[in-house]
């Protein structure tokens, strides 16, 4: 095909040109706390995450949501659904004119705090409409059950469906989650009860059970982790047409376990491929968690490329728009400089052997958003 006059060319070498890649799950806002929690055991990891968190102002987390965005465009992500309760990711996307979802968490897991913890959130979206537009869009979060109630959970399904908000919640993450909600026992049953909070009800459901119990899941909702499901969840997904973040580095880190994946696209589950944050795995590489999938689903090169670019679209309801390179999507694309493996590794191989040092160049719409010096 002859090349416009009008059009330069540029030649990367030995390199492969690729979808924008899509992080369906990282905290921005906590780039920067790498290696400052030393808690092996999760509830107290999340304690030790509170407090450090009481440490930081508004400045401090969106110059860490800037700087997290600058390395996910590093990283060849174009697309990002990020999960916050400070707000510095959506205007760190807006600034840079960049795309994604900013999940605004919300808490409450005293069933008394579910008015005030409603009202909270829909002030601080209300706020947040300057920063959206474009390819920016803001979602809510209801955390996890382990820190909201199931009334809050209830109401903000709710809300966010008469608002047209996607939704994001962490789910299934933890034995200590499974065990507070099926068991009322475990670390985070007896810190409620520490706290004079009532158990969640009703009890003896899973995870995902619970969540169906209380109208979370629906085609808007996002499933962060969803380890610790089975078949019966699985199915529960599927038919509420739910996807699912899968982040198998930071599953790895708590030992949570491995998700279900390969079963999860088998019934037709929306997944998509996620980081987490920054202070989980100490990085954000996205190919390290392709290859991560890969190993845990026995998935195809072509397949755990897929999750990160395609799949990922299709977990936040853009796959018409980017995931692919195909004509009337935005320009979303990423130039990877691939390693000589002599002739016997397939071109998805050799891409999903990258890592962010072979990052040659991020386009976003067609704008350079990163460019290798």
């Amino acid at each position: 095909m002859p090349r416009p006059s009008h059009v330069l060319a540029e030649d990367f070498g030995n390199a492969a040109i690729l979808p924008g890649l899509i992080n369906t799950h990282t905290h921005l806002e906590l780039t920067g706390f790498a290696g400052q929690i030393q808690e092996p055991d999760f509830p107290d990891w999340i304690r030790r995450l509170r407090e450090l968190k009481t440490t930081r102002g508004p400045s401090d987390y969106i110059e860490a949501a800037r700087r997290g965005l600058a390395a996910c465009y590093a990283g060849g992500v174009t697309t990002i659904a990020d999960t916050g309760d400070s707000g510095a990711a959506l205007q760190a996307l807006a600034e840079s004119g960049g795309s994604g979802v900013a999940y605004q968490e919300v808490f409450g897991p005293h069933p008394d705090q579910s008015e005030q913890s409603l009202e909270g959130l829909r002030e601080r979206i209300k706020g947040m409409g300057r920063w959206a537009g474009n390819r920016v869009r803001i979602g809510v979060s209801p955390h996890a059950p382990y820190s909201v109630s199931g009334p809050l959970f209830r109401a903000v399904a709710a809300w966010s469906r008469s608002e047209s908000l996607p939704l994001a919640v962490h789910i299934a993450e933890s034995p200590a989650e499974t065990d507070l909600l099926t068991r009322g026992s475990g670390p985070f049953a007896d810190a409620w009860r520490a706290r004079g909070i009532p158990l969640p009800s009703p009890p003896g459901l899973s995870p995902v059970a619970w969540l169906a119990q209380h109208e979370v899941l629906t085609a808007q909702t996002l499933c962060i982790h969803a380890v610790q499901i089975d078949g019966a969840d699985i199915r529960v997904l599927a038919d509420s047409g739910a996807a699912v973040a899968h982040c198998p580095l930071s599953n790895e880190a708590h030992h949570h376990g491995a998700a279900p994946i390969g079963d999860m696209l088998r019934a037709g589950i929306r997944v998509g491929i996620g980081t987490d944050s920054e202070v989980s795995i100490g990085r954000l590489d996205m190919m390290a968690e392709a290859r991560a999938a890969r190993a845990l689903a026995r998935l195809t090169a072509e397949a755990a490329i897929e999750l990160c670019t395609l799949g990922g679209a299709r977990a936040l309801g853009i796959a018409g728009q980017t995931g692919s390179l195909s004509v009337g999507k935005w320009g979303d694309c990423v130039v990877m400089r691939v390693r000589d493996a002599g002739g016997e590794s397939s071109p998805a191989e050799l891409v999903l052997a990258g890592s962010p040092t072979d990052l040659r160049l991020t386009c976003l719409g067609g704008r350079d958003v990163y460019r290798a010096l």
